[in-house]
């Protein structure tokens, strides 16, 4: 074996035959703008490989460490790689997955993830990361542990690797079916050689997901010499004992050879997962799925066009719309009957990734909220946190309620209404998660459940999202119903103290009470404190103003939760809470809509001020750039939005609210054409809305209608130096 490189002749292009990734076409290479490190140091959590848009393969390294900021497998701090894994999670707060890893070596190794004060302890090199190539589609860094340089690339469903040797005698590629990371653990593994030339198995891991299950199929681009199955141990799950696995490849190269391996995986069946490998990527042009990848990238990123003098808000705008498509990640194989999709961290993105995908994505939108509607189906409600075909159930609420109900009131086409409102009020009348408490007392008992105050709020917005779906479906007494329902938060809220607060069964108030306690899963709030639950009411603004007494004394104390001192308080304060303004907090979601009320009060320029410093501060062109966890597409999602000037901060709402555009113009894709948006006039003095027309016509309203958005034309913002209400 000695080829530098593999070319094979009518290679057929993988992108016209993967249904569920993107396929468009597109001519500016906007990939440029994207920078997939930013978010991948401080608490960004951020994959960084390859991968195309909303695809199933995330390919990329994974290092040592299991721990909170190694949940995409990758920090900017440490280099350690044991091995370069198909499946990733991107900006979670919980780390899963990592799945089918593979690893070029040289001699003889130790099968284990290693550790690193010992590095004869595992399968681990260090990266060389001054030679790191890291942009979309594409990733290379070289082992020098090995002297190998790995390259990778991928479809939706298949990874391609390529790996650059040295002279050896004792070349190998190891599968590895044991290391997962963080909270995954595999409970059974199969791996087998068919023929000289491919190997294909399974993986089965117990973690967040309870029960995963991936198949893969793999060839290689040479034969190998030998293929040795390795047991290192067994694990006993639901009563039987399995085996857990590696595979070694074995090669003898010359200095300069390269193999290369593609990796096919389905959540079906290994048989599935070789026609996902034969649909997508017959052939071995390395630089063609490369390039492929790119494409695939610029037509979504191509969806929308800045301009923009600033090179580095450029790179956080493209970067941050890149982000917004990692995930949810594609959940079914080439000939599947349906498009399905998981990885749902829905009480991040209902905010504001969700909406962001009825502008941008709408067929694919469909798509997604059809899968919801199935997995309704499968498990008797809509998914609270879905991944790999599993409920977590992890944070708090009825998350996927708002984003159903919004893409129904949007009419997003290809959703069926009826099975929509039935998955929709099954779960909204469920009694699980402390609804039945919540049906008995109005309210969640403080003394009878954990963080009632946060799962009875988000079920209060979720009761909102209801009452808008079916008042837009014309269903009178539920819409009636819900919206009674979705002014249970104000059992919470306390007149002496302003804000937010436990209440027992017997109606009384928890005490002590302290607004900046943070004492993380053991309060009445959800990774928050009083200060920002106070605020979590986006479906009743006029239930607040009321609270209140009047829209002066609102605004007032809106002032106040970011004008209050940063600290927080109490046993093992939440990590989560990043990103502050006095209270309020960027860095995690229940936080993102607050800015937007001061629009809705009347003070655009007060909530043009604020987004504007959440720009400065918490957005940036470094590997630091994001204010905490980018929450699968979330952190980002609020951005792109927001630079465009706009923002939905209510649930299953069509009013997308005016803030501060961060662009001089910009153009959006959208199915009536072409959005133009300019900001006449914007600078740094330049900075309040004073007028906003559309397609020529003075808006006196501080909101445009998501039809308005999607029938295109030109919104113009004429931007002046003083704060002013023009509505």
């Amino acid at each position: 074996m000695r080829n530098k490189g593999i070319f094979i002749i009518g290679v057929m292009s993988a992108m016209a035959l993967l249904a569920g990734c993107s396929t468009s076409g597109s001519k500016e290479d906007l990939t440029k703008y994207v920078d997939v490190k930013i978010g991948s140091g401080g608490h960004g959590h951020v994959f960084v490989g390859a991968s195309v848009p909303f695809g199933a393969v995330q390919l990329g390294p994974t290092s040592i460490p299991q721990t909170w900021d190694w949940c995409s497998g990758y920090h900017e701090s440490d280099s350690t790689v044991i091995g370069f894994s198909h499946t990733h999670l991107s900006g979670t707060g919980i780390g899963d997955l990592f799945d089918i890893t593979l690893m070029p070596v040289t001699g003889e190794v130790t099968y284990a993830r290693g550790v690193e004060a010992d590095p004869a302890s595992g399968l681990w090199s260090y990266a060389d990361r001054s030679r790191e190539v890291a942009k979309p589609g594409y990733y290379s860094v070289p082992l020098t542990r090995y002297g190998i340089t790995a390259e990778m690339t991928s479809t939706c469903r298949v990874g391609l690797s390529r790996y650059t040797f040295p002279a050896s005698e004792e070349a190998a590629v190891v599968i590895d079916l044991e290391n997962g990371g963080c909270w995954d653990s595999a409970y059974n593994t199969s791996i087998e050689a068919v023929g000289d030339k491919a190997v294909q198995g399974f993986r089965f891991s117990s973690g967040w997901a309870k029960n995963q299950k991936i198949f893969f199929y793999a060839e290689f681009s040479e034969p190998f010499e030998s293929f040795e199955v390795i047991p290192v141990k067994e694990r006993t799950f639901a009563g039987q004992t399995n085996p857990i696995n590696y595979g070694r490849a074995s090669f003898k190269t010359a200095d300069g050879d390269q193999v290369m391996v593609k990796v096919a995986i389905s959540p079906v069946s290994v048989e599935n997962a070789r026609r996902n490998l034969e649909a997508e990527l017959p052939g071995w042009d390395f630089e063609a799925v490369v390039s492929d990848a790119a494409e695939a990238w610029n037509a979504e990123l191509s969806k929308v066009k800045i301009q923009t003098p600033d090179a580095d808000m450029r790179t956080v705008f493209y970067t941050a719309l890149y982000h917004t498509m990692i995930v949810p990640s594609t959940f079914c194989d080439v000939d599947s009957e349906s498009i399905d999709y998981t990885t749902y961290s829905l009480w991040d993105t209902y905010r504001a990734e969700m909406p962001l995908m009825t502008v941008l994505h709408p067929e694919r939108e469909a798509d997604m909220v059809n899968t919801m509607i199935r997995i309704c189906d499968d498990q008797g409600r809509l998914p609270v946190w879905h991944l790999m075909g599993n409920e977590t159930d992890c944070m708090v609420g009825n998350p996927g309620i708002i984003a159903v109900a919004d893409a129904v009131v949007k009419e997003v086409p290809g959703i069926d209404k009826d099975k929509a409102w039935e998955a929709l009020k099954t779960t909204a009348m469920g009694d699980d998660r402390g609804q039945d408490l919540r049906k008995q007392y109005g309210y969640i008992p403080s003394d009878l459940f954990n963080q009632s105050v946060a799962y009875d709020m988000e079920y209060a917005i979720a009761d909102g999202a209801m009452a808008a779906a079916a008042e837009f479906l014309g269903k009178t007494e539920d819409a009636a119903y819900f919206k009674e329902r979705s002014h249970s938060y104000r059992y919470y809220m306390d007149k002496e103290t302003l804000q937010a607060r436990g209440r027992l069964a017997d109606g009384s108030w928890r005490t002590p009470f302290n607004p900046y306690n943070s004492s993380h899963e053991v309060t009445d709030y959800c990774e928050g404190t009083a200060w920002q639950y106070t605020w979590l009411v986006p479906q009743d603004y006029e239930g607040l103003l009321e609270f209140y007494g009047s829209k002066e004394f609102f605004l007032e104390r809106l002032d106040s939760l970011f004008l209050a001192d940063s600290t927080l308080e109490g046993d093992n304060v939440s990590s989560d809470i990043t990103g502050l303004i006095g209270q309020y907090v960027h860095g995690n979601e229940p936080s993102h809509h607050i800015i937007y009320f001061y629009t809705r009060a009347g003070k655009p320029g007060k909530a043009a001020d604020l987004v504007r410093q959440v720009y400065d501060e918490f957005y940036q062109n470094n590997t630091e750039g994001l204010a905490g966890n980018e929450d699968a597409g979330q952190m980002s999602a609020w951005f792109v939005l927001s630079s465009l000037g706009f923002y939905e901060p209510e649930p299953a709402s069509t009013r997308f609210w005016f803030g501060a555009p961060a662009f001089e113009k910009a153009e959006v894709k959208v199915p009536g054409g072409i959005l133009r948006i300019e900001a006449e006039g914007l600078d740094s003095t330049n900075k309040y809305i004073r007028e906003v027309t559309l397609n020529g016509k003075k808006l006196d309203r501080g909101y445009i209608e998501y039809s308005e958005i999607m029938a295109g034309g030109d919104l113009v913002y004429k931007m002046g130096p003083e704060p002013v209400c023009w509505y």
